[in-house]
């Protein structure tokens, strides 16, 4: 049944919600005049004008910076779902209706970033030219809720009940070094044997060494000479010959002049969780991204195709 509009109820702007949207997804009035065509001071004032017609607060300034206020994130979901509807109508006029477009962000670590994502996104772009893909490199945890990010590829389970978090599978890392490191070290045939190795650490490489005495390495903190906070520098000292490193073993293996230290030990795992906020199963845009990281990320993307989606049925943080 048809459900006539309340036209009286609509007291707004679409120009102006349009300024407000683009500001919230783009993170900064200047990138959203941007996105936009338009100039800062219009998209202020919009804002302003917006805020005025629906007696709400949206943005805060910290510093030099606008931070969307809480009401504005829980407007921003129904105002994207009128952004959408409105790219659909373009679309439809134009018969590209079933296309797929717009900016979806990823975050993930640094290692990943760098030796994981890059050949995901070519053959996502390839597969969606209309889409702007933004990879968020950082080992903190980006808040899915205030939209630091679309999507998240993490290696804990999240604890938000309001994400959802599907399990995509297990990745294995090992202990590497570069061959002149270990020509120095000499002949290991075990964790016994590592008690004078050097590693490469962290400023608190407390949880490695508990990790590495449980498998019966002999170490400590004297073990520990040289580190970095950063894992991708962490890695370039172990490629330098400076210690004995642990990355996963499709960065290790396929690393010039690096080598498993201990081979016929049992790998280091850990999970690879797929992460997006609850909102976004009616995003066409991020439930397609999603679902080709999933297949990639499973390793069966040559099996990827339109059928069940991996929003539809996920593991929910707990």
């Amino acid at each position: 049944m048809h459900i006539r509009m309340n036209w009286a109820a609509i007291s707004f702007d679409w120009n102006h919600v349009r300024a407000f949207l683009a500001t919230v997804e783009e993170g900064s009035l200047s990138a959203a005049a941007r996105a936009l065509g338009s100039t800062q001071p219009t998209l202020g004032r919009q804002i302003a004008q917006l805020q005025d017609e629906l007696g709400v607060t949206l943005f805060q300034r910290v510093g030099r910076s606008l931070t969307p206020t809480p009401a504005a994130l829980d407007l921003a979901g129904h105002v994207r779902e009128m952004g959408e509807a409105a790219t659909r109508l373009s679309l439809a006029a134009t018969g590209q209706s079933q296309s797929v477009e717009g900016r979806v962000r990823i975050t993930a670590s640094q290692m990943y970033s760098v030796h994981l994502l890059p050949p995901i996104v070519a053959r996502l772009r390839a597969e969606y030219p209309l889409l702007r893909l933004e990879v968020v490199a950082s080992d903190s945890l980006s808040d899915l809720r205030r939209r630091e990010a679309d999507i998240a590829i993490r290696n804990a389970r999240p604890t938000d009940n309001d994400l959802i978090a599907r399990l995509i599978r297990e990745d294995a890392a090992q202990l590497y070094a570069h061959d002149s490191y270990l020509e120095r070290l000499g002949p290991v045939r075990g964790p016994a044997d590592m008690g004078g190795a050097e590693f490469i650490g962290f400023s608190d490489s407390t949880p490695l060494i508990e990790r590495l005495q449980k498998r019966g390495f002999p170490v400590s903190e004297a073990n520990f000479h040289v580190g970095a906070d950063n894992h991708l520098a962490n890695w370039a000292l172990a490629c330098a010959g400076l210690g004995i490193g642990i990355v996963p073993t499709s960065v290790g293996d396929a690393a010039p002049g690096m080598r498993q230290v201990l081979p016929e030990t049992r790998p280091f795992l850990f999970p690879i969780w797929l992460v997006a906020p609850q909102e976004l199963r009616t995003s066409r845009r991020v439930r397609a991204v999603f679902d080709r990281l999933a297949d990639a990320l499973a390793g069966r993307e040559e099996n990827a195709g339109p059928g069940a989606n991996a929003l539809d049925a996920p593991r929910r943080g707990a």
